[in-house]
């Protein structure tokens, strides 16, 4: 019992600080990337053919941006920009350091979540606000974000469960957190139990930030 006991005290202790640290990247790049990629998915949604604010050009850059963005695989990406992280945390390794790739991956998947959210607002409301005289910019704060918040809710909680996924990857290369222990423990030193105990966390994680996002998403819809 008291082996039992020993053993149930060193995975909590190692499970713990890798749930906070989890926790750490999923919520900054989350917060980075809807900082950044919310204002490309309005500008795809103004300056696309026949949108409030056509612009060919901007809309092409922006359409490829995203695009390009979301083929390219979150490992691939991780090493490519190690440059960048380097350059604005410091070091290339740790949980800090991992914020930057999955904030960077995450961008053209907001951005996309964000345009396919306002395409699906009905066309009625926006014709009555241009007849008023609205302008493009009080139209997207008074119309098309209010009708999308629930689908950028959605959005917001298929984001976040994706890096879920790409942090355990993050982790598997330095970069801590529940990859970082399920691969050093459960996987190089043989330790199924701490494998299984970082899976089901990880399960945990992904079902409660559905289940927020669904709550959240309903309460929202009208």
């Amino acid at each position: 019992m008291l082996t039992a006991s020993s053993s149930i005290i060193r995975i909590a202790r190692l499970v713990f600080p890798a749930v906070a640290q989890t926790a750490l990247m999923v919520s900054a790049s989350l917060a980075f990337s809807h900082l950044i990629g919310m204002p490309l998915g309005v500008l795809l949604v103004l300056t696309r053919p026949q949108g409030l604010k056509e612009n060919r050009a901007v809309y092409a850059v922006l359409n490829w941006f995203a695009n390009i963005g979301r083929s390219v695989p979150f490992v691939v990406l991780m090493f490519a920009i190690i440059p960048l992280t380097r350059w604005l945390t410091g070091t290339s390794i740790g949980t800090v350091a991992a914020i930057v790739p999955l904030s960077v991956s995450a961008v053209p998947f907001v951005a996309r979540l964000t345009e396919t959210a306002m395409l699906e607002v009905g066309p009625g409301p926006v014709e009555a606000c241009l007849a008023m005289g609205a302008t493009p910019w009080q139209i997207v704060k008074y119309v098309l974000f209010p009708e999308s918040l629930p689908a950028l809710v959605s959005g917001a909680a298929i984001t976040a469960v994706n890096l879920v996924g790409y942090s355990a990857m993050a982790g598997a290369v330095g970069g801590g957190g529940l990859g970082d222990v399920a691969i050093r423990y459960g996987y190089q030193r043989w330790e199924p139990q701490v494998m299984f105990v970082c899976l089901v966390v990880l399960v945990a994680m992904v079902q409660m930030i559905q289940h927020t996002g669904d709550v959240f998403s309903r309460r929202f819809r009208h």
